[in-house]
């Protein structure tokens, strides 16, 4: 589970070495994984009607002996601090678990374009 702690490490990091500005909104990514793949695809409709883009549903490319895991991205435009950003995470992991989806698997930023 992804701390405050590092999402203030996170946001330290960006300030020192990010290409971007963090003080204005940034691409966000989420990332959601589930074994099953109609169950992202139901949840993908709810974060759509939420305003989040969905970049698309992957396979993990299981190998033989593995169980196949499904990935569910999606991102938006947002501006966020440490703060802000713990508290979505929080609702992700909530969300997650109220679909009773495998996991919510954190985000990944860049510049909003």
């Amino acid at each position: 589970m992804i701390t405050k702690e590092d999402m203030v490490e996170l946001f330290a990091d960006m300030k020192q070495n990010a290409p971007w500005d963090i003080s204005k909104p940034l691409l966000w990514g989420y990332f959601f994984a589930d074994a099953t793949k109609a169950k992202l695809e139901g949840v993908s409709a709810l974060l759509k009607a939420q305003g989040y883009q969905i970049v698309g549903i992957y396979d993990s490319k299981p190998e033989a002996s593995v169980p196949a895991l499904w990935w569910l991205h999606v991102e938006k435009v947002e501006h966020h601090t440490a703060d802000t950003l713990h508290v979505r995470n929080q609702e992700f992991y909530k969300f997650a678990e109220e679909h009773q989806l495998e996991s919510y698997d954190g985000m990944d930023v860049g510049p909003a374009a």
